[in-house]
């Protein structure tokens, strides 16, 4: 029987050597909940047990009921009729068989009718439905979803929601961005408007919401007679007539997910959390959550646009020949390999971090004699997760689309026709590096880190492990790359000017995204030859990429900066 999870050799690998102890000693709260709930994990090899279970279920759900039917879903798309959406059947199966299987609301508490799963396997198990088909994406958002309400609703919300998105029985959206309001949050204008009696209707326009035909949902508006973010709040509501589903849009991609624009009239809405809140606070940690799920998404994609031109390449024949034996394509191909598992380990590593701060946040709300105790490391994995999340989002998101891209043209003619997948899964990709914040905007998030040391700390923290029997020539590489980002970082600073920082800063990221992937990929290398020939050629090539973005940054981009008004014709 086919299976998404136990076919996937690395993604085996990855799970196997993940350290996830003290993750899973902190979501289990030292196993308190073993005697009160007959599935709660007693210790770690039980946990570990029950995560390999839990995915392997997602892998065979994947394989048999949306991988053979995604390309009918995207032939089939969805409807708008009478004001409601119609998902395609197959969509809607595998919903159901996710539902009966438990697996709609695995981060939940399992008070609420979860199972507390950690984010690290929260993501495994997306990477392995995006590779099945990328327009699945109710399962993340139903995470999402919930997962707010559990860390910032009243008990009553929680008791009252969390239970139902657990269930499956009703789906859910995020809905934030408006037609004059995308990236820039700050400028939304829904209006949120207390009655006499307390309570809440909201009156306005969303645009590009996904699944926003889901009943409940978490919106973004404005309640405050204040400009900027701080004038925000977040609502929870349920959809009734006061909304209209006003379209559905017709997208390059990702044709099974519907993205509707919806109109609120004196739509009924409860405040979650403190009032001008909802963006600085409720919002970014929603979107960080669901920055994570793309990544995973991102990943899924790269893993099935390359196991296609894999199996494409050594079955055809040109000049005599497997294509697959060809040096153009041969390294085409093993570089989408290398990029695929390296984002792969960047993805996984970003989980855990985000996974620690997590779970630490949860001990010292729970437990506040043990905060001060925790305050360090909780501080630590903040700044790490700030840091980890934007950069594997932007890498993995650009990853994918490049992937896809080059499995097209390892197809050549035939890949640009609907009759091989690599089609799909290029249009499917395009879309993870342009929302929840495009690359640029995953630029903006991650720089701060660079230029303030966090990226150089987790740097050195990988150098100072035991690489006892790694090779000196690749430690003296990846120690000349940490210098090398050092000085061009210091040169950044001595230029001076937003300016400037701003020109340079994909290049300083890119530099600590290599460096980074660089370290887990030799991490990787020791549990494995195969891993070790992976990183070895990363290495090569990621100090070509390093020296070049350096030299540019020391040339200070002088022609560009001086001409790129000329050249667009922006004037003075």
């Amino acid at each position: 029987m086919e299976n998404f999870f136990l076919d996937n050799e690395d993604l085996l690998f990855q799970l196997e050597h993940m350290d996830l102890e003290r993750i899973v000693q902190l979501y289990e709260d030292d196993y308190s909940e073993a005697a009160k709930y007959p599935f709660a994990p007693k210790d770690y090899a039980d946990a570990r047990d029950n995560y390999k279970r839990v995915i392997e279920i997602a892998g065979q759900i994947a394989a048999e009921y949306m991988a053979p039917f995604a390309p009918e879903v995207d032939e089939t798309g969805v409807k708008l009729v009478d004001g409601e959406v119609t998902m395609a059947a197959p969509t809607v199966k595998a919903w159901e068989m996710l539902a009966k299987a438990e697996l709609t609301g695995m981060t939940f508490a399992r008070k609420n009718g979860g199972l507390n799963i950690p984010l690290t396997v929260l993501s495994m198990v997306g990477e392995i439905m995006s590779r099945a088909d990328a327009s699945f994406l109710n399962l993340g958002l139903q995470q999402d979803i919930g997962d707010t309400l559990e860390r910032f609703g009243s008990e009553e919300q929680i008791a009252r929601i969390v239970p139902i998105l657990a269930s499956g029985a009703q789906g859910s959206a995020m809905i934030l961005t408006e037609p004059d309001a995308g990236s820039d949050l700050q400028a939304v204008t829904l209006r949120a408007t207390q009655k006499e009696d307390g309570s809440w209707v909201l009156n306005g326009v969303k645009r590009f919401i996904t699944n926003g035909c889901g009943r409940i949902g978490l919106v973004l508006a404005r309640s405050e007679d204040r400009d900027g973010a701080r004038g925000l709040s977040m609502f929870l509501y349920e959809r009734g007539k006061e909304t209209r589903i006003r379209r559905v849009e017709e997208k390059l991609g990702i044709h099974g997910s519907p993205t509707c624009e919806m109109q609120f009239n004196n739509a009924p809405a409860e405040l979650v959390g403190e009032r001008g809140r909802g963006l600085t606070k409720y919002t970014m940690w929603l979107m960080n959550s669901a920055r994570l799920s793309v990544a995973s998404q991102g990943v899924g994609i790269g893993e099935a646009a390359y196991r296609e031109a894999e199996k494409y390449a050594r079955e055809r024949c040109q000049f005599g020949l497997p294509i697959i034996k060809m040096p153009a394509v041969y390294e085409m191909l093993a570089e989408m390999r290398i990029a695929v598992e390296a984002g792969r380990s960047l993805l996984y590593e970003t989980a855990r971090v985000v996974d620690l701060k997590e779970g630490l946040e949860r001990i010292s709300e729970h437990h506040p004699e043990k905060a001060a105790e925790l305050k360090g490391d909780i501080k630590k994995y903040v700044r790490y997760a700030a840091f980890f999340t934007p950069i594997a989002k932007m890498y993995n998101s650009e990853m994918a689309n490049k992937v896809a891209y080059d499995a097209i043209q390892i197809h050549g003619g035939t890949g640009f026709m609907k009759d091989f997948n690599v089609e799909r899964h290029y249009r499917d990709a395009r879309i993870t590096n342009i929302y929840e914040g495009t690359t640029q905007l995953q630029v903006v998030a991650a720089i701060g880190g660079v230029m303030a040391g966090t990226a150089l700390a987790v740097i050195d923290e990988y150098a100072a492990e035991d690489w006892n029997g790694c090779s000196a020539d690749l430690l003296k590489t990846m120690e000349k790359g940490r210098d090398t980002l050092d000085k061009s970082i210091l040169q950044v600073k001595e230029m001076g000017g937003q300016d400037v920082l701003d020109f340079h800063a994909r290049r300083l990221v890119e530099m600590a995204t290599d460096l980074v992937m660089a370290w887990l990929l030799l991490r990787d290398a020791r549990h494995s030859p195969r891993k070790m020939r992976i990183a070895e050629t990363f290495i090569e090539k990621m100090q070509v990429r390093i020296k070049g973005h350096a030299e540019y940054i020391a040339s200070e981009g002088a022609f560009f900066m001086k001409n790129y008004k000329e050249i667009l014709q922006l004037g003075e």
